[in-house]
């Protein structure tokens, strides 16, 4: 990128903090209601919500001081994992949450067409074959508008970031003054009728929707290398987060005021829309259908941006084929997003084989992100122990090493609730993933594994072939 193309595509602090509100405030908001309701009642929720809160700011923290002790390295999740644990494993974190990007897209456009499937029954749940066929003509519409530069589809975002927020808005002010203390305390607990168990069993249940909707505290890290100032970028992470996270929490505490829990978990997508309805008629419906539509257009066109440049960004720093670095006129990383939208449209197709696709999709996005945030907490974690950019500077090692560790504690727990099967289905999508890596060394004439790195594929590959005779023989599915 030339110099002048360079400064005129630097973004300000307003515009990152959009970028990360657009990325977390997606469909998944609006369907809170029944997505929490039916896995969790209020003390349930409300416990999920103070771990996966504590704990996504703990990485949201991590952004911000990595952001600062490590200037160079201007490419998010990817550089971060690169620079703390070798090649390969660089490459398997852009993947994984290249991929998490891909699948969260795909919820989105799911919900979108359930959404109008309230009114053209063809669309059903937003995964039959009228939905994913009219889904995919909008997939590639606005690919071609993200083709026309980083800086146009940022102008877009900041747009529908207002409007989607100010949708939220108007539903939290509603929802608050017809808010019932009665029907809230009824749902304390959790309805027994849904087998939600223990208040621990509800939180952990419940846990991959939190960390659903608190997705893409990084998006402002991601996009560093167009902030004016490095110390924006933590500004606008730190910020975007505590807006979102105060607003999912309302969006759920205010929702259990309205309706028994039962109620609720029965709800069809977009659940808030069906809330607001019963607050002040069929226009909140509508009201909410429209601020949705706004929203899934702002999120995708952030989660695409973001996917597209992870792949931009690895293969100029070496660990992606090159053609995925090659940039239009308009300096956006189009064959990155070929690559990424040619995805969604493979896991679009797919859902047409899932029972719950908004489910699955929810899940699986979670899931794959977990191991990027995972191996970027590890990396602040191992920059602590090993004292290094704190030699001049020691003020906020004892923080910086608590919160990372904190950090690495709230990942693995997050694996650990989310069980085996997501961790099988996503090295299927894992081990595949060596050929671009292996493309990428003998691009470059470079040793393609070093120490360690073969053990770690082997189990990938493993562990893909085991999903998919779990697949074949029905004991895994989706």
């Amino acid at each position: 990128m030339n110099a002048e193309a360079s400064k005129s595509a630097t973004l300000s602090v307003p515009v990152l903090t959009a970028l990360v509100v657009g990325s977390m405030v997606g469909g998944g908001i609006f369907s809170l209601p029944q997505t929490i309701s039916s896995r969790a009642g209020v003390v349930g929720a409300g416990l999920a919500w103070a771990i996966c809160g504590a704990g996504m700011l703990t990485l949201a923290l991590i952004f911000q001081s990595l952001a600062v002790r490590k200037p160079d390295l201007n490419a998010g999740v990817f550089a971060y994992a690169k620079a703390g644990f070798g090649e390969y494993v660089g490459f398997l974190s852009a993947l994984g949450y290249w991929a998490a990007a891909c699948l969260g897209n795909v919820s989105f456009l799911v919900l979108y067409k359930s959404t109008l499937g309230a009114v053209i029954p063809a669309y059903g749940a937003g995964n039959t074959p009228a939905a994913v066929a009219t889904t995919s003509i909008l997939l590639w519409a606005i690919h071609s508008l993200l083709l026309r530069g980083v800086q146009q589809a940022a102008i877009v975002n900041v747009v529908t970031t207002v409007a989607k927020v100010a949708g939220i808005a108007v539903f939290l002010v509603l929802t608050a003054l017809a808010f019932d203390a009665d029907t809230f305390r009824a749902n304390l607990w959790g309805d027994p009728s849904l087998n939600s168990g223990s208040v621990r069993t509800q939180a952990a249940n419940a846990m991959y929707v939190a960390v659903f909707v608190l997705l893409g505290v990084e998006s402002a890290s991601t996009y560093s290398r167009y902030a004016r100032e490095r110390k924006h970028v933590g500004i606008a992470t730190v910020g975007g987060f505590l807006l979102v996270l105060a607003l999912v929490v309302a969006v759920t505490i205010f929702s259990f005021g309205i309706l028994p829990q039962a109620e609720l978990a029965g709800l069809r997508n977009p659940s808030t829309a069906l809330v607001l309805k019963a607050v002040v008629g069929t226009w909140g419906a509508y009201f909410i259908s429209i601020a949705l539509i706004v929203s899934l257009l702002g999120a995708f066109l952030s989660w695409t941006l973001v996917a597209a440049e992870v792949l931009y960004v690895a293969s100029q720093k070496n660990s992606m084929p090159k053609f995925l670095g090659r940039q239009n006129r308009r300096n956006a990383p189009a064959a990155a997003l070929w690559l990424t939208n040619g995805l969604v449209q493979a896991f679009l197709i797919l859902t047409l084989f899932a029972k719950s696709a908004y489910q699955l999709l929810l899940d699986m996005t979670s899931s794959m992100a977990i191991i990027p945030y995972l191996l970027v907490a590890g990396y602040a974690l191992k920059l602590a122990f090993t004292r290094e950019t704190y030699e001049t500077e020691s003020s906020g090692w004892a923080r910086d090493l608590i919160v990372a560790a904190l950090a690495v504690l709230f990942s693995f727990y997050l694996l650990y609730v989310g069980g085996m099967k997501y961790l099988l289905l996503s090295s299927i999508i894992y081990a595949p993933g060596v050929v671009l890596f292996v493309i990428a060394k003998r691009e470059r004439s470079e040793q393609i594994f070093r120490r360690g790195e073969q053990a770690i594929c082997a189990a990938l590959v493993i562990a893909a072939a085991v999903a998919v005779y779990a697949l074949v023989a029905g004991s895994l599915s989706l």
